[in-house]
């Protein structure tokens, strides 16, 4: 597949989004040098001959893993969140698993270095196997993370989505699993009204079958306290992390405008890929 990265081209960006970004990261003076870290290489390409690598960032519930999934499908580049490389580890006998464990079992937070070796390992994999590009979910998260990224491969764009951290809040409560299949859904319905020249945010339930309805339940920590913790911790945090990627003219913040429906379609367009999109459905 052809570059992605020359379909994104800047533009006046309307639909009350603040977009602030560049499409592709400045080349290096050798674009085909490879960059240790630990034990992993991996290959620096030139933006123009290889796909999108791209980042994710947002609140716990904004929505992230749905959204970069589907573009992942879209381009044809992999979707690696880093969550499921630790649980993909800690399933494995790999060299890291035993440390995960005891990690994971004294409620420790998993340090950067074993991070990054994961999403090393996992990057050396894919460019072994051919693959070109990727989509980042949920990493980095801070700084440092960011500068050690840095040190293994390129980001191109920083994509932040954003919702009001009151429709956030009544998201993450409406939030439920069948018992039987562990299908998730979610019974909220979220209509704020728009004001002070603010757009309003609509977000249809996502309601189960008739089948899974009396096995509904909610997750332990979905309570509104522990709901608002999160965010609090996280907005502390992420605001530098914004900052860093901003200076760098590569974050393009995305306030989305309701649910998938309202959106997927939003959000093309912000990337200069609605019309891309077309194309390969019409391909199809």
């Amino acid at each position: 597949m052809a570059a992605i990265t020359r379909l994104l081209k800047p533009s006046s960006i309307s639909h009350g989004r603040r977009c602030s970004y560049s499409s592709t990261a400045a080349a290096e003076s050798n674009p085909h040098a490879t960059s240790p870290f630990g034990n992993y290489r991996i290959t620096r390409r030139d933006p123009s001959e290889r796909n999108v690598q791209w980042v994710f960032l947002g609140s716990p519930g904004v929505g992230k893993g749905t959204y970069a999934s589907r573009l992942s499908n879209l381009l044809g580049v992999p979707h690696i969140a880093t969550g499921d490389l630790v649980r993909e580890e800690l399933a494995s006998s790999g060299p890291l698993s035993k440390q995960l464990t005891e990690i994971v079992n004294q409620g420790k937070l998993v340090s950067d270095e074993i991070i990054i070796s994961l999403l090393s390992k996992r990057l050396e994999a894919g460019d072994t196997k051919g693959e070109s590009g990727f989509i980042l979910d949920g990493f980095p998260r801070t700084i440092n993370q960011a500068e050690i990224l840095e040190g293994v491969t390129d980001i191109d764009l920083v994509v932040n989505l954003r919702l009001p951290d009151s429709v956030l809040i009544e998201k993450c409560l409406g939030r439920r699993i069948c018992s039987q299949c562990g299908k998730n859904f979610n019974v909220a319905s979220i209509n704020v009204k728009g004001q002070n020249g603010k757009a309003g945010i609509s977000m249809a339930p996502l309601l189960p079958p008739s089948s899974c309805m009396s096995k509904l339940v909610t997750r332990s920590d979905d309570t509104e306290e522990v709901v608002k913790e999160r965010l609090r911790i996280y907005n502390e945090k992420s605001q530098p992390l914004e900052d860093y990627y901003r200076n760098q003219g590569k974050l393009m913040e995305f306030d989305l405008p309701g649910g998938i429906p309202e959106s997927w379609p939003k959000l093309l367009e912000a990337l200069n890929l609605d019309d891309f999109d077309e194309r390969q459905s019409v391909a199809a």
